[in-house]
């Protein structure tokens, strides 16, 4: 924050920040007389939405004062944006505008007396100027035989005259006064390990192979440095992936690489290619950097084209590798050469200047090591992030800078056919070199689609937007040494072709290997300078009863499914907060999964240490549709599509294996009993599996019955698992028995035993019948319920699934406790299984077994956790802030259960839905790193001993014998029997049609509050489970009066009344965005409520038709094309996280700004 002073002698203390859409009617509140005069008749909105970078400067009341907008071409359309440096050097002398280092203002207001000192100040603190026209700016000379029109004046504002230039020199001891306040401020942590002077003793003990220099202003230190010659590339080496940068080392012809290095540079040319239009860099090898002579600058720009090279498919400035446990005998590059790098070792500056770049003429790179909780400050955004090895010994993040990244002038062009050779050269190491080659000539973009199927319109204002100015971005392959130009790139890119947005999607890769590997449909080195785009849940539209008013196909039609990236002008400059702080989750749960979501789809920051241990990788790698899931019921949590449009491979390391051990002391997690994983946050989320369960041995023989047995059962089974066992969890464990089923079982004679009492049973035995195995060979097993609650808790339900197994063939045996395999020994293949019952045991001839009667936690798991000596309960004691008695291990989900000191044994989070635990988990620690986070307010005393109640719906789905289609939704609750609640006073009322037994079953619970708190199908016909959850949690009138039309008898089938239009409306992803308004409106007094809605006696809600609406596929308010039946209904507001400006993080090389004038 600064003060500045108005023309009249007032004080104002400002604060700048990046404008955003709701400051629109601010900035119009500002214009003047002159505004029209200086910048022409403005659109706010539409050049907020063109803009590069647009600042706002507000008091301490919030109140904007002041508004700046930035394009990098010129206004007025004195000539086309892609030609304006040609047209400045032509017509203006001294010119020394590039792209690179300039930016045109194309609107400034203020208030009237603050317009000089917001001039200054959006100049001096942001790295740019911002005109107040004769305080800042000044006029440039047109050259002899200009054709610039003379109604028009350009003004130049450099950036050296608000942001000083500073002066590098070797550090002397009388810097130590300048110093010390700076490095106390900055490093408390140093100042405390080491002494008072140990500044002063770096700047003392200089000598050849130690360096300290310092950045002065008007004669005072304000920034300090010290380097060091001596590199220890051998440990770095070790511990990151140094390929890109040969190592670190100097070539050498004893050096054994992983692969023959290839050129990947052919005479300094870089092509980057955005869909029709390709762009081409080159920098000036006769520029003259300072006073260098031209041949140090030949040696600065003669790259060995060993030194740096592309590695596939990896992205060096973000996490999007694979961190991997390594088989053994894994081959590491061996470098020969000596040492080509030197160190940082110490850094601080003044948090108002920024550290100016060094060259060194011996070493070619230049490396940092940050500790991971440290922000990226504004030296390293310049430096390459190395990927760490998992040997990693490190607990630092290793940056690197090439010397070539001095380089300061490009020119970037539109590709021709005459580059297709270097091209060629340029990516002919990439196993996707054909495609690139072949996509040079391609371009497709379905621009609607993407508008319909992604949140968009998060980050833009649609409307405001020409079809062709959206681009998709096929390839992008640019050298790991020039990555922090990426930004540059792209916004060159977007200006020569004439575009606003670009595109890039990642589509899923189904492979069967051990490891997952992040692809996408090209190497991108760009993915983390762009932001992920949430996809939109899609109406399951019945198209035979919408008729006329169906969507267009655009909006209907099936795509493979792709996560979608996105950048435009106005994101290009906006920085990402980059957070080091390595977390690792454990567990590939819906809780798991869902948190990573939520870190990633962060926008405005990029998490670089994201790590999944998990048993089978990420989930998501069958092919869609793959039947084998069909054995578990299905959370409906995510699916294979959300899988594809989350492309978590792209952002997460995954270690693939099994947490057997935590150290808490020195941070890390033992994987599979050899690999160590270091953390700095873990979270644990690896929920209860099925586990087997041990016979309770009994001999049989002696007549015994439950309740002689009961007290052994159940436990768990320690010795090893029969070949013909099975556990199914997930989706990996299903597929396996799916095969061993088809090569075993399908066309055998032998005995399949199902064995539990939760509704897995039931999903397992129907999959077992579409196998094609016979009912008569399945025996399915129930153990005594351990409550009065069975898993379908609907008598008419049981009943038509009873019905459908004994019209199958398949036995049944209640109350059965399993007692032995074979003849009481521990088998390596199961032969036969007995039991016990309350009455007399029985014998079962068995070829495979699936058991489904324990679920607890996993007893590695348990063991690591017990011996980490984190509280153990029966389940990981938590708090309600998930935290475990460990400040850097949290956990969720159904491994965990509340203190006791809560009071409430019953309530876990098992009760709560999946997705929405790790959605608040992820909301919880992104208070920890989201430097744009604002505090709480204080809760009320007293709350702190009260658990969070969550309000998502819990979900079961699947196919249950008979070929039911069976899907539950609630509320979360604990669990009691359906005809108990029914008896309560309170309990509302149910709307039943159908018949369970003909397969046509609806059941809605309405609640005393007329809220849909329960819903329950049971149907023969599919039916669209998506439409059906958002239901949940509606007011009835809102379903069209549901109860007044179900008493009055118009209802007899819940299916087809949910298909009828009016519901569609309902379905829409942003229904929930409508009510908001509507609620909103309703509490103000701003405007008439007869402008926008009527409120009858019957309390529903009927919005009015707005002129010029009633076009099909129109919109209200730039929402999405949606059908005639929903037109009219729906409205958006556009919603962008707030970003705090930091002028450290703009984008640095911008030299001058301009302005141009009308006269």
């Amino acid at each position: 924050m600064t003060t500045i002073n108005s023309s009249r002698g007032n004080t104002e203390v400002v604060s700048a920040r990046r404008t955003e859409s709701h400051d629109v009617s601010d900035i119009i509140s500002l214009f003047s007389h002159f505004t029209e005069v200086v910048f022409g008749r403005i659109d706010v909105m539409y050049l907020l939405e063109k803009s590069n970078l647009a600042l706002t400067l507000c008091n301490e009341k919030n109140e904007a004062i002041a508004h700046a907008v930035f394009l990098d071409y010129p206004n007025w359309n004195i000539t086309d944006q892609s030609d304006w440096e040609l047209f400045l050097q032509e017509n203006y002398v001294n010119n020394k505008c590039t792209p690179l280092n300039t930016l045109f203002m194309h609107l400034f207001v203020a208030k009237e007396e603050y317009a000089a000192g917001c001039s200054q100040e959006i100049v001096r603190f942001l790295s740019f100027t911002d005109p107040d026209m004769g305080n800042v700016f000044e006029k440039m000379m047109t050259a002899p035989g200009s054709v610039a029109d003379t109604n028009f004046t350009l003004f130049v504002c450099p950036r050296h005259w608000y942001h000083p230039q500073l002066y590098v020199r070797k550090a002397r001891l009388e810097d130590y006064d300048d110093l010390m306040p700076i490095w106390t401020r900055q490093s408390k942590t140093l100042k405390e390990t080491y002494s008072e002077y140990f500044l002063a003793d770096l700047i003392e003990c200089q000598d050849e192979e130690n360096q300290a220099v310092v950045c002065e202003d008007a004669g005072t230190a304000v920034g300090f440095m010290s380097l060091c010659s001596q590199v220890n590339v051998s440990l770095f080496q070790e511990c990151f992936d140094l390929g890109p940068f040969h190592g670190l080392c100097k070539p050498h012809p004893e050096d054994i690489l992983k692969m023959p290095q290839k050129p990947s540079i052919q005479e300094g040319i870089y092509i980057l290619k955005c869909s029709y239009f390709s762009i081409q860099a080159r920098w000036q090898r006769k520029e003259i950097l300072g006073s260098e002579e031209e041949e140090e600058i030949d040696k600065l720009t003669k790259i060995d084209e060993r030194a740096t090279s592309f590695h596939d498919v990896k992205d060096y400035k973000a996490s999007a590798t694979l961190l991997q446990t390594e088989e053994k005998g894994a081959f590491h590059p061996v470098y020969r050469g000596a040492s080509n790098a030197f160190c940082i070792h110490l850094f601080c500056i003044d948090e108002n200047y920024c550290f100016p770049e060094l060259n060194n003429n011996s070493q070619y790179f230049c490396v940092i090591l940050v500790p991971h909780h440290v922000p990226e400050f504004h030296l390293i955004q310049s430096f390459v992030r190395v990927v760490p090895l998992h040997t990693s010994k490190l607990g630092e993040e290793l940056y690197v800078f090439h010397r070539a990244g001095l380089l300061k002038s490009f020119s970037v062009r539109r590709a021709t056919t005459n580059d297709l050779l270097g091209v060629k050269m340029l990516i002919k190491t990439l196993s996707l070199n054909e495609s690139i080659l072949n996509d040079l000539k391609i371009f497709t973009l379905d621009i609607e689609y993407i508008r319909s199927h992604y949140n968009i319109e998060d980050f833009i204002h649609f409307n405001h937007h020409q079809h062709e100015e959206h681009g998709h971005l096929y390839h992008f392959v640019l050298n790991p040494i020039f990555h922090h130009y990426t930004k540059h790139f792209l916004k060159e890119i977007l200006r020569l072709a004439h575009k606003s947005s670009l595109y890039y999607p990642i589509y899923p890769q189904y492979v069967e290997g051990k490891f997952q590997n992040p692809c996408a449909h090209s190497l991108t080195s760009a993915l983390h300078y762009m932001v992920p785009v949430r996809p939109r849940r899609q109406i399951v539209y019945p198209l035979e009863e919408l008729g006329i008013n169906a969507p267009s196909e655009q909006v209907s039609k099936d795509q493979l499914s792709y996560s979608l990236n996105h950048i435009n002008r106005k994101l290009v400059l906006a920085s990402k907060a980059s957070i080091n702080t390595r977390i690792v989750v454990v567990g590939a749960s819906d809780v798991g999964i869902s948190f990573l979501e939520t870190l990633v789809f962060c926008p405005h920051l990029k998490f670089n240490n994201l790590t999944l241990i998990s048993i089978h990788g990420l989930p998501g790698k069958d092919r869609p549709g793959s039947k084998h899931r069909r054995f578990l019921i299905n959370s409906h949590c995510f699916n294979d599509e959300d899988y594809a449009q989350m492309s978590l491979c792209s952002w997460v390391n995954v270690v693939v294996g099994k947490m057997t051990g935590i150290n808490r002391a020195a941070k890390y997690v033992v994987v599979s009993k050899e690999k160590n994983v270091p953390y700095d946050y873990l979270v644990l989320c690896t929920g209860q599996k099925y586990q087997v369960l041990s016979p309770t041995g009994a001999d049989i023989s002696k007549l015994p019955t439950n309740r002689e047995v009961i007290s052994k059962w159940p436990q768990r089974y320690t010795g090893k698992v029969p070949s013909n066992h099975f556990t199914l969890n997930d989706d990996q464990d299903c597929l396996k028995a799916t095969h061993w089923l088809k090569e075993n079982i399908v066309n055998s004679e032998g005995n399949v035993i199902v064995y539990g009492n939760t509704i897995d049973i039931y999903t397992t035995v129907e999959t077992l019948l579409s196998l094609g195995i016979n009912g008569s060979r399945i025996h399915l097993v129930q153990p005594p319920l351990s409550s009065n609650v069975t898993c379908l808790n609907n008598n008419e339900i049981e009943s038509a699934v009873q019905e459908a197994l004994s019209k199958a063939g398949v036995s049944v045996y209640c109350d059965s406790i399993l007692a032995q395999w074979n003849e009481g020994d521990d088998p390596d293949l199961i032969t036969c299984a007995a039991f016990t019952t309350n009455t007399k045991p029985f014998k079962l001839q068995c070829s495979a077994f699936f058991s489904f009667a324990y679920r607890a936690v996993d007893y590695e798991t348990f063991k690591a956790i017990n011996d980490a000596c984190l509280v153990f309960d029966g389940r990981l004691v938590i708090d309600t802030k998930f935290h475990t008695n460990d400040v850097s291990i949290r956990a969720a989900g159904p491994l965990t259960k509340y203190s006791r000191r809560y009071c409430v044994d019953e309530w876990t989070h098992s009760n709560f839905n999946s997705k929405e635990i790790g959605f608040e988990l992820a909301a919880s620690m992104l208070n920890l790193f989201d430097p744009t986070h604002k505090p709480f307010s204080k809760p009320p005393e007293g709350t702190d001993r009260l658990i969070p109640m969550y309000k998502g719906c819990k979900i079961k789905g699947g196919v249950l014998p008979g070929g039911y289609n069976y899907l539950h939704i609630s509320k979360p609750e604990i669990p009691i029997r359906l005809d108990l609640e029914l008896a309560l006073c309170d309990h509302g009322m149910e709307i039943i049609t159908g018949e369970a037994r003909h397969g046509n079953y609806f059941r809605m619970h309405i609640n005393k509050y007329n809220m849909v708190d329960s819903i329950t199908c049971f149907s023969k016909e599919p039916f669209p489970v998506s439409n059906y959850i958002c239901l949940y949690g509606q007011h009835e009138c809102l379903l069209n009066d549901l109860y007044y039309r179900w008493n009055e008898g118009q209802i007899t089938d819940l299916y087809s009344y949910f298909r009828e239009p009016w519901s569609m409306a309902i379905y829409h992803d942003r229904f929930i965005d409508l009510k908001k308004e509507l609620r909103q409106i309703l509490m103000s007094e701003q405007y008439p409520l007869t402008e926008f809605l009527t409120v009858q006696k019957t309390s529903r809600i009927n919005c009015k038709w707005r002129q010029g609406d009633k076009r099909k596929g129109c919109c209200v308010d730039c929402s999405p094309p949606i059908s005639m039946a929903q037109t009219g209904v729906l409205s958006y507001v556009t919603a962008v996280a707030p970003q705090t400006l930091d002028p450290c993080l703009l984008p640095e090389g911008l030299d001058a700004i301009f302005l141009l004038l009308s006269c």
